[in-house]
């Protein structure tokens, strides 16, 4: 087992994206951070390395407590990092929020009629 690995290479391999091309265009994109500092696809990540990542509009800070010599179960690769308690707990809260606001939503059986979408584009705060 290495001592380090390349950062898209890890967030691939602990499944938090589902290619290795995703991974390195979120890292390239500015939305992976590492220990604070915006990096590249190609930094390392070592044992103590704290990554703060947004993915799908959702914050995860994560702390690398192992690296993974190959993409294991999902089971396996949280035994790769930690994750901030309060970013979990804040996580879930937006989660909630999301549910709830989809619960609002005017329901339809297929394809939103003209009055419906009008509702739609109102409730998502355009006004055309």
């Amino acid at each position: 087992m290495s001592d380090a690995i390349r950062i898209d290479r890890w967030l691939f391999f602990c499944r938090f994206f589902k290619t290795r091309g995703k991974a390195t265009s979120a890292v390239t994109g500015g939305h992976v951070r590492l220990n604070g500092e915006r990096t590249s696809p190609g930094a390392r990540v070592r044992i103590g390395d704290r990554i703060d990542l947004v993915r799908e509009r959702l914050d995860y800070s994560l702390e690398v407590t192992g690296i993974p010599a190959r993409r294991t179960p999902a089971s396996e690769a949280r035994t790769c990092y930690v994750e901030d308690e309060g970013t979990v707990r804040k996580r879930e809260r937006k989660l909630a929020a999301l549910r709830q606001d989809r619960r609002l939503m005017p329901k339809t059986d297929g394809r939103p009629d003209k009055h419906t979408r009008r509702m739609l584009r109102v409730r998502r705060g355009r006004t055309s």
